[in-house]
């Protein structure tokens, strides 16, 4: 939540709803041919010391994010036009950098262009546009972010001249914010059980017993399924994880109804050979969608194995096409116990098909370097999400994401590329019109059903349960302007619309 407490993008989308709304930037044009887009800043923000944003800002910070990051491959170039404009041009059409550009959090031109390291600056005092930029009472376990004094959202108004913060002028906002840190979901769900927490953005084991019936009146969760699509990453760089067939047996091993149903208490559903979350339900092929590769059969994944040469050894034991049997290591962080118990049914599935495997549950710092520069061997985790299929494809499948062994990647950690997929997702961003992007995107899925560079488990779903005996205005299943989660761009929505219990 801090980053999104402190920094603020041009636009927020709510991944619920698809809606874009206006923020850093009250307006946008999308040049014809999708080569280039114009952000018009919102008048009136300033920054937390006063200085007013302006287009030197968005240039400054793009810089610095490609410096130290990378990403935004298709960026060209990034120009101030006046002070409140500013032009961003693209090296081919790209008609979905909108959503992409627009989420990133902008930093002032005036502290972070006089920094010779960004990535070794530790920004003690931010300077900032959001609604807490003061970080006080820092300690081992807890900081605190205090509101911004100067915050222009106070003073934000929407289309038909009302406050668009959930407040009228004589409601205060929230007092600020305490951010505590918890070794993982069991210490954080204690503190949530125990009223500790106003806000708990994390999974939980039979959350209506554990946390709701404990205080109906005032205690609420929603977990929609429209987060990322959380996956079993294969390093396809190394055997037989380089064998689509392989791929596809081991898909159709895995007992996605139980894994749901057990490892993740009922709160999401089987993926489809798709991949896409739920969010994205009119973007998908229905034969692709209906098609076994997701579905559990033992029988259809042995014959699969036996067919592509994988055959069961005299110990029973499932043999690799070296002839060795075939072991496998999952890693998952140690601190996601919903994950972990995901892992472990995978386990049994590929025991009842002759392949041995094991879980490796490290600190998630660790398995994040091991994905990120590709030495893991297999993993759960999370995948890429925007406002359309194009981002989790292009991460998933693009050959101008797949990065050596050895360096640093912020996506595409199972390193496949397809010439195929990747022709299909450049005619995607060339046009603007939705329903060749849906055509377009239809391919693409056969595609990815036909190589599966990854195995899709379910959708992620958005965890979020609060209390609103001390703050009103959270979102839920009847208001979803935004979702609960902590991490997301919507959180700023959040921030804006609590206030205190009156």
């Amino acid at each position: 939540m801090t980053g999104q407490a402190i920094y603020e993008p041009l636009l927020i989308v709510n991944p619920l709803s698809g809606e874009v709304t206006p923020w850093l930037a009250d307006s946008w044009a999308m040049s014809d041919g999708a080569t280039a887009l114009t952000f018009y800043l919102r008048p009136g923000v300033t920054w937390s010391d006063g200085r007013p944003l302006v287009a030197k800002d968005v240039v400054t910070t793009f810089a610095v994010h490609r410096a130290v990051t990378g990403g935004y491959d298709y960026l060209d170039s990034v120009t101030v036009n006046n002070a409140t404009a500013v032009t961003l041009t693209f090296t081919r059409p790209y008609s979905v950098a909108l959503q992409e550009l627009g989420s990133q959090l902008i930093a002032p031109d005036h502290v972070w262009s006089t920094i010779s390291e960004p990535a070794e600056y530790p920004n003690p005092e931010p300077v900032a546009t959001g609604p807490f930029t003061r970080v006080a009472n820092f300690q081992a376990q807890s900081f605190d972010l205090m509101p911004n004094p100067t915050y222009w959202g106070n003073n934000r108004q929407d289309d038909a001249g009302a406050s668009s913060t959930g407040r009228t002028a004589d409601q205060a906002s929230l007092p600020g914010i305490r951010m505590l840190a918890f070794a993982g979901n069991d210490s954080a769900n204690l503190a949530a059980v125990s009223g500790d927490v106003d806000w708990a953005p994390q999974y939980m084991a039979d959350i209506q017993t554990a946390y709701i019936d404990k205080d109906p009146a005032h205690r609420h969760y929603w977990f929609p399924g429209a987060d990322s699509t959380i996956q079993w990453t294969l390093n396809t760089t190394k055997a037989p994880y380089n064998d689509p067939a392989f791929r596809k047996a081991l898909s159709q091993a895995i007992d996605r109804k139980t894994i749901c149903a057990t490892g993740m208490s009922g709160y999401t559903q089987p993926a489809d050979p798709t991949g896409l979350s739920q969010s994205f339900q009119t973007w998908k092929d229905p034969a692709v969608a209906a098609a076994p590769l997701c579905t559990y059969d033992k029988a259809a994944a042995t014959a699969a194995l036996d067919a592509a040469g994988y055959v069961l050894g005299a110990d029973s034991k499932r043999l690799g096409l070296d002839g060795k049997p075939l072991t496998l290591t999952i890693q998952v962080g140690s601190t996601s116990s919903d994950w972990l118990s995901v892992a472990r049914i995978i386990v049994q599935n590929l025991a009842d098909i002759g392949i041995s495997a094991t879980v490796d549950s490290p600190d998630w710092t660790e398995v994040t370097a091991a994905l990120e520069t590709g030495t893991f061997e297999t993993a759960v985790c999370w995948s890429s999400l925007g406002a359309t299929p194009y981002t989790y494809y292009e991460a998933t499948m693009s050959t101008q994401k797949v990065k050596p062994i050895g360096t640093h990647a912020l996506e595409n950690y199972h390193r496949f590329g397809d010439e195929q997929a990747t022709a299909l997702l450049s005619q995607f961003a060339a046009t603007t019109d939705q329903a060749g992007q849906i055509e377009i995107c239809r391919q693409i899925q056969q595609r990815y059903a036909d190589q599966l560079p990854v195995i899709p488990l379910f959708p992620g779903p958005v965890w979020g349960a609060y209390t609103d005996e001390h703050f009103t205005g959270w979102p839920n299943r009847d208001n979803p302007y935004a979702s609960l989660s902590t991490r997301a761009a919507t959180t700023v929505l959040v921030l804006n619309a609590l206030r205190p219990r009156g």
